[in-house]
């Protein structure tokens, strides 16, 4: 989450096409390399912070001497590192909450435990929420956990879940800040949510019944006769408050602008996680098997996505307006395309911009001279069609999150800490073709057309 972006690109910066390819690149070792000979991944798992880091200068640099966008590079540094600051803060502080669960393992407690995952994602965040929930709901599902319950955790909780208000997920939070309502969203879009979220979570249900009525009896009574529930690490509740409340620094009046100019709001949030990792009991610690290995592979791979997705996203900005995108339908699966695989939050803030700019090429009395930011958006939001361009933005970029691992920043992390407890996650190709295409993109493009189509 991040201070109010300027545009990601002036207009008057050409971006070629051919800089685009670096991201791409960075796309495609991201998803092969993990499927090639053991030789080949074993380079790939030891040089890609190097891979990484130096596709992202290499654009960086480009921009700087090429393009005289130097200010452009500064942006997207800050927006990574508050992107870093967030969800590493948070890695840390849910890393020192210990949960233990007791015979939570059947198929409808599951899908309870989702569902209160996917509420708690609109108090705390997604990334929060992840962090917090997924050590227990791998412990609870251990001894059958398999590849498809992390990927529904990604669906409900690390994505979906958190499409109601602005903690929820970074991109409603700039959403927030360019001047749309805390509230606003829920009122709009609560029961595409409620539909969305039911038809994932159905889905799961019928699938992980089919996998639980295979598990032998005698394993079936040792899941539910677990531990009783037990949580530990109860000061990092406090550390959980004050990196959310640290979120809305850039609000208060007087704090706001130096906040966003020495980024207070970031030291806050590195605050509350170097606290947090000094105070947490050693043993909870253990328990939880916590270490920096999965925040350390986010940061090196986001920082060459962030760095390299600067000309895709300024390409965006210059020649979107030439796609004859008017149709909410048309934003929310054009938004959602790319939040597949940019980070949604800056996809979320150049489709407003051009939610934007379409509203005043087509109604150019609705927005007098002199209207700031808010007002532009204010006038979106009270038009009938364009607060759906809105909504359909908001929901795009959300849902969307969730079809690849790089969507949304939870998700690497989750897959991460899988990983490093020994779960069978799916390759990056893999998620996409067993589980994204032909379970969760029917879902949205159905939810999409119910309720947008209008």
């Amino acid at each position: 989450m991040s201070s109010l972006p300027p545009p990601i690109l002036a207009a008057a910066v050409d971006v070629p096409a051919w800089s685009i390819i670096p991201f791409g690149l960075l796309l495609l070792l991201i998803a092969a390399m993990p499927l090639t000979p053991p030789r080949v991944k074993h380079f790939w798992e030891h040089y890609y912070p190097l891979i990484a880091i130096g596709m992202g200068v290499a654009v960086a640099v480009y921009f700087v001497v090429g393009l005289h966008a130097g200010k452009v590079v500064e942006h997207t540094l800050r927006e990574y590192v508050s992107f870093i600051c967030l969800i590493g803060s948070l890695f840390v502080v849910a890393g020192g909450i210990h949960i233990n669960v007791k015979g939570e393992a059947t198929p409808l407690q599951n899908v309870v435990f989702l569902l209160i995952g996917a509420v708690v994602a609109n108090v705390i965040g997604t990334t929060g929420a992840s962090m917090v929930m997924i050590r227990p709901w791998i412990r609870m599902n251990k001894i059958r956990i398999s590849a498809y319950h992390i990927v529904f955790f990604i669906f409900i909780v690390s994505n979906c879940g958190g499409a109601l208000t602005p903690i929820g997920d970074p991109p409603l939070f700039i959403g927030f800040l360019r001047g749309v309502p805390f509230f606003w969203l829920v009122g709009h879009v609560i029961v595409q949510w409620l539909c969305t979220i039911g038809a994932v979570a159905l889905v799961f249900y019928l699938m992980d019944r089919h996998f639980y009525a295979r598990v032998p009896r005698t394993v079936q009574s040792r899941i539910e006769e677990q531990d009783s529930w037990r949580f530990d690490g109860g000061i990092n509740v406090v550390f959980l408050v004050v990196i959310v409340g640290a979120v809305f620094l850039s609000e208060v009046p007087g704090v706001g602008p130096l906040s966003d100019r020495f980024m207070l709001r970031e030291l806050v949030m590195l605050g509350a996680a170097v606290a947090s990792y000094r105070l947490t009991p050693a043993g909870v610690h253990e328990k939880n098997g916590f270490n920096f290995g999965p925040i350390k592979e986010v940061a090196f791979l986001f920082i060459g996505i962030f760095m390299t997705m600067m000309p895709a996203l300024g390409y965006i900005n210059q020649h979107g307006g030439e796609l004859g995108v008017r149709h909410p339908l048309q934003y929310y699966t054009a938004s959602g395309t790319l939040s597949a695989v940019l980070d949604n939050a800056p996809t979320y803030a150049t489709f407003l911009q051009l939610a934007e700019t379409v509203a005043q090429t087509d109604h150019p009395e609705l927005f007098p001279a002199g209207l700031d930011e808010r007002g532009q958006v204010r006038v979106l939001l009270d038009h009938p069609h364009y607060s759906q361009l809105v909504v359909a933005v908001s929901l795009g970029a959300v849902f969307f999150g969730a079809m690849t691992y790089i969507g949304n920043g939870p998700n690497f992390m989750v897959k991460a800490i899988a990983d490093a407890a020994g779960v069978n996650t799916p390759t990056f190709i893999g998620y996409i073709v067993r589980f994204s295409l032909p379970v969760l993109l029917p879902i949205l493009l159905a939810s999409g057309w119910l309720f947008l189509r209008g």
